[in-house]
């Protein structure tokens, strides 16, 4: 295991009296969050391969059938409430005015989409290090990085007035992406650097090049 690994399994044993505590009679877990919450501690305890869906809502004091309600699969669980995040980044991009440029609309909206309170930090890293080193969630999470890049392709194919599946949308959407994923493999590998300003540099950068290229 990587240091990064170490490091998260350690926050993860520490967090694991939670779940123990919900074994022993704690109050169902009710919420998005506290569900993909309790999954990461698990994930990083046990292994996300060695999980079951059983284990999970024996943890949070739940039924299948409600698990089900909030999550499609156990592959879900890491993304949390991941469809309100692309639809709060949606209507961002939707109440920009149009007189700012494209790139620094797409550098705000996506900083802001990776914005989460202080609490939510350590969480947030734990869902990163699944996401991009778990084999089966690195093949689930094209689907994921697939609605992400819908949401700036419709966005982009509007500014420019072209059709969304165009070559302009989709090349500035994957770029998008790249950013996104290079500044998170960043983050996670270096306890001493800031997401938002890895993300804020990233497109900063790539903004220069356009205007540069233009």
């Amino acid at each position: 295991m990587t240091l990064e690994a170490d490091r998260l399994e350690a926050d993860a044993r520490a967090a694991a009296p939670d779940a123990q505590r919900a074994r022993m009679g704690r109050a169902p877990v009710t919420t998005h969050g506290e569900l993909s919450h309790l999954a990461l501690a698990l994930f990083l305890e046990r292994g996300f391969d060695k999980t079951t869906v059983d284990d999970i809502v024996r943890a949070a004091g739940i039924g299948r059938r409600t698990f089900f309600r909030y999550f499609a699969s156990k592959n879900d669980l890491p993304w949390g409430d991941f469809e309100r995040l692309l639809n709060e980044m949606r209507e961002h991009l939707a109440g920009v005015p149009d007189d700012v440029p494209l790139m620094e609309a797409l550098r705000a909206a996506v900083v802001d989409f990776n914005r989460f309170p202080g609490e939510e930090l350590r969480f947030h890293r734990e869902r990163m290090w699944l996401l991009l080193n778990v084999p089966s969630l690195v093949a689930h999470s094209t689907l994921r990085y697939a609605a992400w890049r819908r949401v700036i392709a419709e966005y982009v194919a509007g500014r420019l007035d072209v059709q969304v599946d165009s070559l302009a949308p989709q090349a500035i959407a994957w770029s998008c992406l790249g950013l996104c994923l290079a500044a998170y493999e960043q983050w996670l590998a270096h306890d001493d650097v800031d997401l938002l300003e890895l993300l804020d540099a990233s497109f900063r950068r790539l903004a220069d090049a356009h205007t540069s290229a233009a």
